[in-house]
């Protein structure tokens, strides 16, 4: 594995692997034994931003980089059962571009758990890792103005529920009318990284 650590201002330093696989093992490993003085692990899609306070940047950097990261199976915190009609408007090109019916992409959607690797674009959306391999689909060539929020999407190996209405570039295979985001809840944001998530077919 391939470790790069920057400086990321005084409090916090920011970890470069190679991909997101290697992401989820260091942030999983950390996880379960936080190195002195480390506060928060934020994972993306090659990095992991490690914040800390109370102790100096080259101590927390070689607790990284001593650190032998999980491999195999997934720590899992929580799961999520995600209900979806899929009446997507581009369920019958990723059918085309799969080269399965519209019920067998349904079928590898809701026939393998996925997992939370991390958290980015707009808040509550969660990267789903995990499904099944022949759902890896290239994004749009165009972004959408308008996804509505609930939107259930795949895009480049990953698949995502549109916490809120916004711009996107995944293609739709559904919706689910399970909130995504509520402020008003403690964590605001169902998906987090480590949960696992089933996607059920629901009734129109």
């Amino acid at each position: 594995m391939t470790v790069r650590v920057r400086r990321f201002g005084d409090g916090a330093l920011l970890v470069e692997l190679g991909g997101v696989e290697e992401v989820v093992a260091l942030y999983d490993t950390l996880a379960a034994a936080p190195p002195q003085g480390v506060t928060d692990l934020v994972p993306a899609a090659r990095t992991l931003l490690v914040r800390f306070d109370g102790v100096r940047p080259e101590t927390v950097e070689a607790a990284v980089l001593a650190v032998r990261p999980r491999t195999g199976r997934r720590a899992v915190s929580g799961e999520v059962t995600i209900p979806v009609v899929y009446d997507g408007a581009d369920l019958a090109e990723v059918s085309g571009l799969t080269g399965l019916t519209t019920r067998e992409v349904i079928a590898a959607h809701t026939g393998t758990p996925w997992i939370v690797a991390f958290c980015g674009f707009s808040p509550g959306f969660g990267y789903l890792t995990g499904g099944d391999p022949r759902l890896d689909v290239p994004r749009r060539p165009e972004s959408r103005v308008r996804v509505p929020p609930g939107s259930v999407a795949l895009a480049a190996g990953f698949s995502a529920v549109y916490p809120r209405e916004s711009p996107g570039g995944w293609r739709l295979l559904g919706h689910t009318t399970l909130q995504i985001w509520d402020l008003t809840a403690s964590p605001p944001a169902l998906l987090r990284p480590g949960t696992r998530v089933h996607f059920t077919e629901a009734g129109p």
